[in-house]
Parts: C-alpha cells; structure tokens; sequence
C-alpha cells in the first residue's frame, strides 16, 4: 500500500499534468536572480560535497546546496538582495564572501577554499546590515511570515504588508494606504505588475503560502515602476526548481468565529526544471469587517490554487509560467438598523401607505480571478540577459442585493438606493526588458503595454421613500407616500422634488435603473534606468515614459534620480532619491463614475458634488525622500527616510453607502510630508524582531474635480483625508527557546493613534471657515451638538456619551447634546470651538492592540516528515476599537475581536 507521502505526491503529480500536461516551463528573471559558482581547493581542484550557505541576516532568507561531483552549486531564483555566502568543506577552512543580487544577470562565482580547520558558524558583522541602496525599502522572507500572527486569513498578505512595511495606515477589510496615497498600491509579482486593487472588496490576493520573499519599496520608485506607487511590493514566489525530493506540507486550523482554513502545497522538480503547486481554502463567519464589534451577517468564503512551472530548456533558454485562480464569496456585514427594515409594502404612492416589514438586508458578493503569466528568459551572453513575459488577468465581480431590494435602505444615512452589480476587469499585455551588468555598472531598458476592458453592468433603484418625496409638511420634512407635487393634498409640494427619478422609485411601484458602461485602457511604458557602483557611492539614474490613453488620454516623462554613500567607518548609508509618476486613475468602477454624474438619472443617485461632473483624468506626482541607515554592531540595524510629496490630481474613493462598491473620486490637489522609520534585531541569543514607526500626514485639497460621490471639501480649504493618522507604530518581538524541543514564540504589538474620522459631529461656533461642526443650541442658548440626523445604533457605533449617558442601538441620545457633555468612548470629538478640518479634525481613538503565536516546528522530532503545532491569538486583550465612522471613503468597521485559532502540519 503507497505511504501517505506517495499518496500526497501523486495527488500533486494529477494536478501538474492537469494544468501542463505539454508544456516544460521554467525559472524566469522577474524580481529574482542567481547565484551559481564553482568551489576548488585554491589549485584548480574541484571540492564536491562542499555545503554552500547563502542567506541574508536582515530578511531571515537562508538556503543552502551541496557543491555537485565537478564541484558546482546553484542558487536560482534569490529576490534581489545583498546575501553572506559561507561555504565549509571537511579539512577546510570556513569561506565567507559577500555578493549583491541586483538583476536577473547571473552572478558566476569561483571560490577557493584553503587547508585548514573547517568553522561550524557563520560570521556576520556590522557590512551585512548594510545595504548601499538609495531606495527605501523593506525586505520580508517567508521565515518571519510563517511565524507572524497576521490579522486576516482572507487578506494575509495585505496584512503582512501592514505589520511589517513603515508608512502604513491600516484600514478595514485589507486596506492599507501607503505614505499618505490612498491605497495608490502596486504588486510586481515575478515581474508583472499588477496596479489594480488587492483588497478583498476589490478582487482576490495571491496566497501567502505561495510567496517565498516580498521587498516593499516605499522609497523614491525606480524607472521601471509606474502607475501606482506609494509602495511598491515586489513578490517572489515559491519554486521548485532544484528540489529533487518531493517536499511539500498540509496544514488545517480552526479558529474563532467558526473559521476553518485548509492548505496543501508540493515543491518537486530537478536540474532544469521545477513545479511548486498549492491549494488552500477559508470558510470563516467573520469575512469582512463589519460596522459592529458583535459578528453577524458576515460569512465567506475563499478557495485558491496557485502553480509555479520552471523549464531550462538549454544554458541559454528558459521559460517560467505562473498560474493561478481564485474565488472568494461574502456577505455585506449588517448593522442592528438593518435588522428587520420598516419599509412601503404597498400603496407607496397614496397618502398613507402602509409600512411594515420587508425583512433583514442580506447583500452578498462574489468575485472570481484568474492570470496566467508566462515569462521567456534568454542568456544572451555572460552580462546580458533578456525577459519578455505576456499576461492575462481577470477579475469577476458580482454585487447582489437583498432578495426584497426595500430592506436595502437600512438606516437613513446608509443607502438610499438598492444597487445590484457585475463587473469585469480583464488586464492583458506584455513586458520585456534587457539587463546589462558588468563592472560598475547594472543597466535594465525596458517596455510595458497592457490593455485593461472593463465592463460594467449596474441596476439601481430608489429604496427611501423620503428620498425624493413629492411632498414635505409644514416644517419642510418629507413625507413618505404620495405619487406627484400635484398630489400633496393639504402638504406642500417638495421643490427640490427630481421627477426623472419617479420611474425608479420603488417605494412608490416603480422599477430598477439599468446601466451598462465599458472602457478599454491602453498604457505603454518605456524606461531605461542604470545603477552605477563607484566606490562608497551608489546613483541610481533613470527616465519613464507613460503613455495612458483611455476615457482620457495623458503622455509624461517621468525622470527617477537616487544617490547614497557608504561611510564604512561609522557603518552609515545616506540617501537621498526623488522621482515624478504618471498617477492614473483606479480602475474599478471607473467608467460608472466618470460618466454616471453626467446622467440625469444617476447624478442624485450617486451624489455627485457640484463641479465634479466629469470624466477622471491621470494626474502627476512629485517626490522627495531623504533619509540614512546605521548598523550598530550585528545586531541591531535602524533605517528611515523623510518623504515629501505633492499629486496633481489626487485619488481616493467615495463607498455606496454600507456596501463594498466604492467609485474613484480626484481631488484637485494632495501635499504629503511625513517619517518612515524601521529597527532590525536580526538575531540576538535567539531573539530577533523588528520595529517601525511612521507618521504620514494626508493634506486634500478641493474642488473635487471628478468622479461620483464625497461629501467632505465643501469649505474649499484643504482638509485631512480620513486616512490621515499622526502615528503609528508595530513592535514584533520573537524567540526561539533552545534546545530540540524547544518551541518559538512570536508577539506583535501595534499602535494606531487614529484616522480621521470627518463624520463625527462637533461644535464650532467661531465662524472658522474651515470647519464641519455645527452650533446648534439649546433652548437656553447653551452651545449643543446636534445628533438629529444619527440613528440610535449609529450614535452606539461610535461610543457617544451625552451628560454621562451611553448610547445604545435601541435608545439613541437626544436630539441636542450640550457640548460641555458631549464625548465618545471611541472617537476623539475636538473641544468645542477648536475643530478644523486640517489643523484639528475628529480621529478615531487610538488603540493598541496585541497578537501573539506559539509553535513547535517538530512536535515528534522526525527527520524527513515533521508534525507542526501553532496555536495564535489576534487581539488578545479584546480592545474594543474602531477603524473607521461613517468614513466617506470606507464606512464605518470594527477591528477584530479577540480571535484564536490552532493549525497542525504535517511537512514532508
């Protein structure tokens, strides 16, 4: 009978065949290089067998191979990194050497050990900290990632780049803006790019487990990369090139609100070729983030498969191929107000229809996404090597309302339509490049074109009879019922009453709205960048042209520049880089809300701004980075840049009010300064950890310019985007207990001082121009905040407190609060006659959350098939907290309650 490693084996065995049964595929340049050398004994004698070390003591990356029988090793696929080479050979000294992987050219090294007592440590001083680079940038390997309690099984890699990347604002349902941007992201993922949203609402993330190292860029971008970039996260994914015994895992946890996880991956491969393979799955009751701590109405589900293909073809020739498909499906988590929704179930359009129940809003989502990237590597010869690499990727989104679309309308400052929606994004092209390395210098010329179709398809209707009422009482309040102004009876007709909305109310028998949109985007990018290494100094050199031709067309040259200096003595690198970008617009419902506001019908609907009934144009970026890194000793590295940047027509989001369907939205202008900081202890008497610190403002600046939605900027003077946040700061701290049996125990502390949170009501009765507070008062003329147009559950969501009394979601605060008596529990409210919108808004209350993991990676001590236990705990003093209020960009969401979960492993 085959043993359970047989069985695993050919289970993977049908699936390779299933997917490639005639292609012969292999490594390609993308973000990764190779290493490769010859070891002799100083006399021109091979030394097979000997161990060959390569690793980088900052990431954690580490690998290793046994010289072959002509003394040959290998090392393909290393992200672009400076490494510590170490090789060791029985009656041998210990080798060490240092080598800098910074292109897909092929380092090719010969190595000489000497007669002597062979060493058994690896030495690194104070240099192998150090890396003389003049862009900012964050390296992750998968040994801190696998030990790292991430916070979203459903976007785990959103989340490490979160907790491991400074200059990130985390935000709801895997969000998170880099340095100020609004997720103004992109992922390089083995050389495609991939500028289109990541987040979990938008489309769905390639697995962690496939990753085998990430480098977030959140420095000045190189040439090569456009589009978005306010990070930049380049991904090397697991390969099974040089694997020649099959090895793989299977994991399964379980965990807090039902969530169950399964995933099973296999690397195998030889010489010249090589096949990684994983397959995983998520059903969990928290999908999403919802608008309140208690979970309900949240369920999800999430299903990948992800292959890596690797064929060498000859020394020259090679080609890699990437697959991958996922699918995720989720409720649109509730809030109490859309429990058991009051609504018109008949004569709507009489004066007195009836109102009864019309059910629970139950809104879901389905999103499929597929891409297929092959990439051809051609050896031109020893400094030359040439990349081309078409792609195909495709996202399937699919919105659905309620089953009765009235129980959409929820609670008045929610929805006031019903929405239903399917979308595709289909992004395909090619990317090809030259890189040249020789002597001082690295030379990469290159081109993109990718073609983006999008297809929207949308139908809506009014779900709030009081939305466009014909008719309003004495006071001016609309009335629900009522089919025309001419009908009001002994009312008053509504002046601002739009007729051309009456078909497509329905509360008042009228039907759905249907919209139908598309767009191709056509992008060409040329670029040439050259590295030149003199001495202690380091120019990074290099020029972009965009070309972006879709509902509007733009052309930018687009200069990078970036300069650092090595002072050995003192163990310093200071750098200081700037670069211009072409920003172009998201592309996720783009065509709905670059044309809907021009439509007589969607205008309200969508509530557009004045002025911003456009088309959204491609705007441009300045920015400026300055900044050091300093080694102290081998154990403790520290690295930071100042940022400044100024946008041109500055992007963000506008949401439909508590659903995930977002539009883009461009402001006039955005300034942007701010501090990354981030602190290395590589490894200190098997302690290692981390620490980064930012504090990134987000300046807007009005008029909105384009786009549907945003109700924030109405003063006209700059304000803080809801992204904002003065500091924020995560602290990861990890041991491993000697000894074979010793398990490693992993703790994350992170700190968020709170976002902008622009809905909060305030008081500001100075007549500062730039203010959103009100100055109601009392009857008795005291000064009093007016809570009238908050439900009771949304005044709960947000911790209000009038006179030392709680809202609750059954019974909400008075209509009037006295200032003096006003506070929250989870928002920080500006004291009366201080806020202002860009000197002093309301934030979200800081918080501090804590995570931790503890694991065993050989619970039975085997040697070739292991047995793996970790048991995880996010938020582990069950901080009741907010991300974001009633965000015009986002909603209103919790963090996650307190969550803990167990995996086992088995590894082979």
């Amino acid at each position: 009978m085959p043993s359970f490693r047989g069985l695993i084996f050919r289970f993977f065995a049908f699936i390779f065949l299933a997917f490639a049964a005639s292609l012969s595929f292999s490594q390609s340049g993308g973000n990764s290089g190779t290493v490769s050398g010859t070891v002799d004994d100083g006399t021109g004698a091979v030394v097979p067998g000997a161990k060959v070390t390569i690793s980088n003591p900052v990431s954690g990356y580490t690998r290793s191979a046994e010289a072959d029988t002509t003394g040959h090793y290998k090392f393909p696929n290393l992200p672009f990194n400076p490494y510590h080479l170490t090789i060791s050979a029985p009656g041998f000294n210990a080798y060490h050497r240092d080598v800098d992987v910074r292109s897909t050219v092929a380092l090719v090294l010969t190595d000489s050990l000497k007669i002597g007592a062979a060493a058994t440590t690896v030495t690194v001083d104070a240099g192998d900290l150090l890396e003389n680079d003049s862009t900012f940038h964050t390296d992750v390997d998968r040994e801190l990632f696998e030990k790292l309690p991430l916070e979203s099984a459903s976007s785990s890699l959103s989340s490490l780049v979160t907790l491991s990347s400074p200059g990130v604002s985390a935000d709801s349902n895997g969000l998170f803006h880099g340095l100020g941007d609004h997720a103004s992201n992109s992922f390089s993922i083995d050389g495609q790019s991939i500028t289109d949203q990541q987040s979990k609402v938008f489309s769905n993330q390639l697995p962690s487990n496939s990753i085998q190292s990430m480098e977030v860029i959140s420095g000045a971008p190189p040439a090569e990369y456009g589009g978005k970039t306010a990070l930049v996260i380049q991904v090397t994914t697991r390969s099974g090139q040089g694997v020649t015994t099959p090895t793989g895992s299977v994991t399964s946890s379980y965990g807090a609100f039902g969530s169950v996880t399964g995933a099973i991956d296999l690397s195998y491969g030889g010489k010249n070729w090589g096949n990684f393979i994983e397959i995983d799955g998520l059903n969990t009751g928290r999908f999403l983030d919802p608008p309140e701590f208690r979970v309900f109405h949240a369920k999800g589900n999430e299903e990948n498969i992800f292959d890596r293909i690797d064929r060498s073809f000859t020394d020259k020739d090679s080609v890699h191929l990437d697959l991958n498909y996922s699918r995720s499906w989720f409720q649109t988590p509730n809030t109490y107000d859309n429990l058991n929704v009051q609504n018109v179930i008949s004569n709507g359009t009489s004066a007195e229809p009836i109102i009864g129940a019309v059910g629970d809003a139950d809104q879901r989502s389905q999103i499929g996404t597929f891409n297929i990237a092959p990439t051809y590597t051609r050896v031109i010869d020893d400094h030359t090597v040439f990349n081309f690499g078409p792609y195909i990727r495709r996202d399937d989104y699919n919105y659905y309302p309620s089953g009765n679309p009235l129980a959409d309308s929820g609670a008045p400052n929610e929805q006031t339509s019903s929405i239903a929606q399917a979308r595709t994004l289909t992004n395909a092209g090619a990317h090809a490049d030259i890189s040249y390395s020789k002597g001082i210098q690295s030379i990469k010329v290159g081109a993109m074109y990718s073609q983006t179709f999008l297809r929207e398809n949308d139908q809506l209707g009014i779900v709030n009879p009081t939305y466009n009422a014909p008719c309003v009482d004495a006071s001016g309040s609309p009335l629900v019922g009522y089919e025309s102004p001419q009908s009001c009876g002994g009312n008053l007709p509504n002046l601002n009453y739009l007729a051309v909305l009456a078909p497509y109310d329905l509360t008042r028998s009228g039907s759905l709205f249907s919209y139908a949109g598309r767009a191709d985007i056509k992008e060409l990018a040329l670029f040439a960048q050259d590295q030149i290494t003199a001495g202690n100094w380091l120019f990074n050199l290099g020029i972009r042209g965009d070309l972006y031709n879709g509902l509007t067309s733009a052309r930018q040259a687009e200069p990078r520049l970036g300069v650092s200096y090595k002072i050995k003595r003192t163990s310093t690198v200071l750098r200081a880089s700037y670069a211009r970008t072409l920003e172009t617009p998201f592309n996720e419902n783009l065509v709905l809300s670059s044309e809907g506001c021009l439509n007589e019908v969607l205008n309200p609907l969508l509530a557009c701004s004045p002025g911003a009934t456009g088309t959204l144009k491609p705007g441009f970026k300045n920015e400026f980075h300055a900044g050091l890194q300093q080694a102290f000793g081998k154990n403790f590295v520290v690295s930071g840049d100042y940022i400044w940047k100024y946008t041109h027509n500055a992007f963000d989001f506008s949401v439909l009010g508590n659903t995930p369907i977002t539009f883009p939205i461009d402001w006039h202008n955005s300034k942007i300064p701010g501090l990354a900081i981030r602190a290395d202890v590589p490894n200190f008497h098997n302690i290692s950890g981390y620490l980064i610190v930012s504090s990134v403002a987000a300046r807007f600046f009005p008029p909105q310019v384009g786009g549907a939605g945003a109700t924030v900027g109405q003063t006209g003077l700059p304000f803080r985007i809801d992204h904002d946040e003065k500091l924020n700061q995560t602290t990861h701290v990890q041991y491993q207990v000697p000894g074979r049996l010793g398990p490693w125990i992993s703790w994350n502390w992170r700190y968020d001082s709170g976002q902008v949170a622009g809905s909060v009501p305030c008081y500001n009765g100075t007549g500062d121009p730039n203010t959103s507070c009100g100055s109601a008062t009392l009857p008795d003329g005291t000064p009093a905040i007016d809570l009238s147009g908050l439900t009771a559950d949304e005044e709960a969501q947000a911790g209000f407190i009038c006179d030392g009394v709680r809202a609750t979601p059954e019974l909400g605060l008075p209509a009037l609060c006295p200032a003096s008596g006003f506070k929250s529990s989870l928002v920080r409210i500006p004291a009366p006659n201080t806020e202002n919108n860009d000197k002093n808004p309301p934030r979200i209350a800081s918080r501090n959350l804590f995570d931790a993991s503890i694991g065993q990676d050989n619970l039975f001590h085997g040697d070739k098939q292991k047995w793996s236990l970790r048991l995880s705990a996010v938020n582990i003093t069950n901080k009741y907290a907010l991300y974001n209020f009633l965000s015009t960009f986002s909603g209103t969401h919790y963090v996650t309650p307190r969550s803990l979960s167990a995996e086992i492993g088995f590894h082979f």
